[in-house]
């Protein structure tokens, strides 16, 4: 009940700091139900009635941080990835310090292969959070897909004691020893891979496709 009611005040003071001249003109109920349908439409991959859903909200609190973070994350899962980028900016011109707005804007710079600004975005997560999985994940991602390779090699060795059976970071790594040509550490690496895994697409790609080049989703 407690936690119920933080969530509900935390909820409603990030929307009211974001309502023209301080005034709440959505009657909490009403943003509650626009959520709620948004999420359904969500769940059956009606990405744009799930926008039309909550179009009301940011029409009222066009600051807001909830509902421009819900729209950048919808209009990714749309393959609007411009939109998209257009609103995880405003979550983040909201609450500059949120790492979850960070990450999420990462997810339509990827989309577009802007690793160059993935990389300095996550870059910007790792100095609050240090050890954060996807900013690591995303950056080691970024650096090989630039060809920094022993600079992503550096980010996967400091972050695989923290997660050393982690099938993600360790088939990065695979990569990465693929593309500096090291290709008996790679083998090593992916049948470490197959043994946690033993579905691990990029693993049997490596290891049973010819190396043919394969990008590890993030």
């Amino acid at each position: 009940m407690k936690t119920t009611f933080i969530l509900s005040v935390a909820f409603a003071i990030t929307l009211a700091a974001a309502a023209p001249n301080g005034a709440v003109s959505i009657p909490e109920e009403e943003i509650r139900d626009a959520y709620h349908k948004s999420y359904r439409y969500e769940k059956a991959q009606n990405y744009e009635d799930a926008i039309k859903a909550i179009t009301p909200v940011i029409v009222a609190y066009p600051q807001g941080y909830t509902v421009n973070l819900r729209f950048g994350w919808l209009y990714y899962l749309s393959g609007n990835y411009a939109n998209s980028k257009v609103y995880y900016q405003a979550a983040i011109k909201s609450a500059p310090a949120s790492i979850e707005a960070k990450l999420g804007y990462t997810l339509p710079l990827l989309a577009q292969e802007r690793y160059d600004e993935t990389e300095t975005i996550t870059r910007q997560v790792l100095r609050i959070d240090a050890s954060n999985y996807y900013a690591s994940l995303r950056l080691a991602f970024s650096l090989r897909m630039q060809k920094k390779y022993d600079a992503a090699e550096e980010v996967l060795n400091r972050i695989l004691p923290l997660y050393p059976t982690d099938v993600k970071f360790l088939a990065e790594l695979g990569l990465v020893k693929v593309a500096q040509e090291q290709r008996e550490a790679a083998r090593r690496i992916f049948a470490d891979v197959l043994t946690l895994d033993p579905e691990n697409v990029v693993a049997k790609e490596q290891l049973h496709g010819g190396n043919k080049p394969v990008e590890a989703r993030k």
